[in-house]
């Protein structure tokens, strides 16, 4: 074999590193919808809530601790586009069990569309192929939220309690 020209015998080397700053004992645990949401409104900009979409996964671990809480996508004032590599990736990252699916709708429909409930389903079945389970899909809004859990719509799993 010959020599590689020059410029051409350099490989990106990837490199994966997990740090997290928070000790198991400080982590909360997700018994419910209502803890995922209290959370989740907590970490929301409230300046975006009835502005713009956004996407955002909440990270479990095996007994429903609370990893982190990570923004995927920021959309416009009625979709938001959320990029599937993105998502799993970052809960890949955090070595994650479990992923509750959030976003908010800045018309303050406490209701899923027909696209929130197939994108719940389609990310429901690539997170099968990881060992990943999404756990609920939450829509927040200014006043409150509705989760597909709670309405008995998750594709297979629920929220273990």
């Amino acid at each position: 074999m010959g020599k590689l020209k020059d410029g051409f015998n350099k490989v990106t080397e990837v490199e994966l590193i997990y740090r997290n700053k928070m000790p198991q004992s400080e982590q909360r645990q997700i018994c419910s919808s209502l803890d995922a949401y209290e959370l989740l409104d907590s970490s929301w900009d409230k300046g975006k809530m009835e502005l713009q979409e956004q996407f955002k996964i909440m990270l479990l671990d095996r007994k429903n601790s609370c990893l982190g809480v990570s923004l995927i996508a920021t959309g416009g004032v009625s979709e938001c586009m959320v990029d599937s590599k993105i998502l799993f990736a970052t809960a890949l990252k955090a070595r994650a069990s479990g992923i509750i699916l959030a976003h908010n709708h800045p018309s303050g429909a406490k209701k899923f569309s027909d696209a929130d409930k197939s994108l719940t389903r389609k990310f429901a079945e690539a997170a099968k192929l990881l060992d990943i389970n999404i756990l609920d899909h939450l829509v927040l809004t200014a006043d409150g939220y509705v989760s597909l859990s709670d309405q008995g719509e998750m594709p297979a799993i629920h929220l273990k309690l």
